[in-house]
């Protein structure tokens, strides 16, 4: 089984550090990432990606420049694509931003509609919404999360709901506070999920998609082991199961999901790390393969990702392998849409 079902999931897998990625669906794929730009990035950069072969080409583009695009997303239905500006300062007041670019499918390059506040410092994760009407943005520093409207030419309104989190947790350097560490809609676009790495929670929210705004007073939450840090989540494309990956204690906790009251109940969690590792490791990206039988993570230290085998009837785990990167530490990565 060695390969065989990290082939079958990952044709695109990890493309280095720092990065973000999204695909462009269509016959002449492109690979859009998203850096950090502090040293010698600039922005938003593409490659070509041969589907046949699994392969990037090698004519790298810049195809817009700004600041700490650290995370993209793709509109559903239109050719736009929204990138988080991952800063503590936005128009000198306290805040990141979200960027909208407009999407030329001729040549892959990006041309910006807008940038406006994220309502929170560091915004570190972005989702598109199904009906393509919002945008969800996870504010790391800040501990907030907030939904952004998405007006007739693509372009972002300005912050219709924040919600702020609250709380602390046992690690004293990476929990002193709220992190909200990612933002997810389930398979019906009626919960909005967001995992918090600062108070070890997952957070559920009812959120209502023609208003762009969260349902508070109808919330919930699930609690991780103190110290888990919980950093990103995945649905089962069954809308019955979810899954996430936790940063500081090396784990993956799987939930069952109750779709109609939107409440998870825990399952049981795995390490992300194969029997023996010894060495420092944080967790970073997950990501479920469409057919919902694998599950994959990527660990910063063992430089790997995790396989996992999805039980499709209790959406429990097994462990399958690690697979090296071939690189230092896979902050993200991503499944090639063939």
């Amino acid at each position: 089984m060695k390969f065989n079902s990290l082939r079958q999931g990952l044709a695109l897998c990890v493309l280095g550090t720092l990065v973000s990625m999204c695909v462009l669906k269509s016959d002449s794929y492109k690979v859009y990432v998203g850096t950090y730009t502090g040293k010698d990035s600039e922005g938003i950069y593409a490659f070509g990606f041969d589907k046949q072969t699994g392969k990037l080409t090698s004519d790298v583009k810049l195809v817009a420049k700004t600041e700490n695009p650290s995370f993209l997303s793709l509109h559903p239905a239109k050719s736009l694509l929204y990138a988080v500006n991952e800063t503590g300062t936005f128009n000198e007041k306290p805040t990141g931003a979200v960027s909208a670019f407009r999407l030329n499918e001729k040549d892959g390059s990006l041309d910006l509609i807008n940038q406006v506040a994220s309502r929170g410092k560091a915004p570190c994760h972005l989702e598109v919404d199904a009906t393509g009407g919002s945008v969800l943005v996870a504010n790391y520093t800040s501990g907030t999360v907030s939904v952004l409207p998405i007006e007739e030419n693509g372009g972002l309104g300005t912050t219709a709901d924040v919600v702020q989190h609250l709380g602390s947790s046992v690690n004293t350097q990476r929990q002193e506070g709220p992190h909200a560490h990612c933002i997810n809609l389930d398979g019906h676009n009626r919960f909005a999920v967001a995992a918090d790495l600062g108070v070890d929670k997952v957070f559920v929210y009812p959120f209502d998609a023609e208003r762009n705004r969260f349902d508070v007073f109808k919330a919930s939450s699930v609690s991780l082991r103190p110290g888990a840090g919980p950093r990103h989540f995945a649905f089962h494309p069954n809308n019955r199961f979810g899954y996430v990956i936790n940063e500081l204690n090396n784990t993956v906790t799987a939930f069952k999901w109750d779709s109609k009251r939107g409440k998870l109940e825990e399952l049981h969690s795995l390490s992300t790390l194969p029997e023996g590792f010894e060495g420092g490791n944080s967790t970073a990206e997950l990501f479920i393969h469409p057919s919902g039988q694998f599950l994959y993570g990527s660990n910063r230290g063992h430089h790997s990702i995790v396989v996992y085998q999805v039980d499709k009837e209790s959406g429990r785990l097994s462990y399958v392998e690690n697979e090296s990167t071939q690189g230092e530490t896979p902050r993200s990565f991503g499944i090639d849409p063939s």
